[in-house]
């Protein structure tokens, strides 16, 4: 019986897998017609002016959902710009329709379409495509992590000196705690880049380019389908809880093994999840 579950799990998720790849690739060419057109998109913000939406955001996410709801009715959708409805399977698709708007209206390659599913035990789905880069990220639990179809792993090459951590920061968090983090950072001779897609630096963890990403406090469209990449990539994250309040933002580390344990002395970023 036990054996029976599994193999019926593990179909529901092929399929939803399948699906979450057509999806992508429609998602990813409506992004690109909006980006070759983003001089004349309306533009609005949100919590504050570098909080930006564009109705590029609006109608990938629509499109999205409504491919989602043709095939899987009855799961659960989480967005990014429309919120949270609920499902009856336990599957619960997650959608960021263009993590790095604010690349994305200024005309520069790093931003990407995210689309997961996860359950009970949280991601087991992952896509995120670069559509200007031309990579797909993808992954299913217990399937391992391929860049545009090639296996890729975290690197086991490189530690938090020789190799470069990607770092996040948003409003949600004091500049004075985000000053801290970066001094203790420097301060332990740890090489870190920024870029304008947190979903994408940790894509590249999973993919080996960078040895982890940490953010004091993000949503889950942003990190859902990163978090099955790198797991499945043989890296660890730092759980994320959606089950109270799906929108809630909390801390996100994703890491190579050899650094995880490190980065979360040095950040301490367990600490800002009293701020969530």
């Amino acid at each position: 019986m036990i054996a029976d579950t599994c193999l019926d799990q593990a179909v529901e998720l092929e399929k939803r897998f399948n699906a979450a790849q057509k999806i992508a690739d429609q998602a990813a060419e409506l992004a690109l017609q909006h980006f070759a057109n983003r001089n004349a998109l309306d533009i609005d913000t949100k919590r504050h002016p570098q909080d930006v939406v564009s109705e590029a955001d609006k109608a990938v996410e629509q499109k999205i959902c409504s491919l989602i709801s043709e095939s899987f009715p009855e799961d659960a959708q989480l967005g990014e710009e429309f919120g949270y409805v609920e499902g009856l399977t336990g599957y619960t698709w997650v959608i960021d329709p263009i993590d790095g708007t604010a690349p994305f209206l200024n005309g520069l390659p790093g931003w990407c379409v995210c689309i997961a599913v996860t359950d009970k035990d949280g991601p087991a789905i992952g896509i995120i495509d670069v559509p200007v880069l031309g990579e797909r990220f993808a992954a299913m639990r217990g399937k391992g992590t391929t860049l545009n179809g090639l296996p890729v792993r975290v690197t086991d090459r490189f530690n938090l000196q020789t190799g470069m951590l990607g770092v996040g920061a948003n409003d949600r968090v004091t500049p004075k705690q985000i000053g801290k983090m970066f001094e203790d950072l420097m301060s332990a001779g740890v090489s870190y880049t920024r870029y304008g897609s947190g979903a994408l630096m940790l894509a590249w963890v999973a993919a080996g380019r960078l040895v982890g990403y940490v953010e004091p406090l993000m949503s889950a469209w942003d990190c859902m389908a990163a978090y099955c990449l790198i797991e499945e990539a043989g890296g660890k994250v730092l759980p994320f809880p959606t089950t109270e309040n799906p929108s809630a933002p909390y801390p996100v580390l994703g890491a190579a093994p050899q650094v995880y344990d490190e980065v979360m002395k040095i950040t301490q970023i367990t600490q800002f999840a009293e701020q969530a």
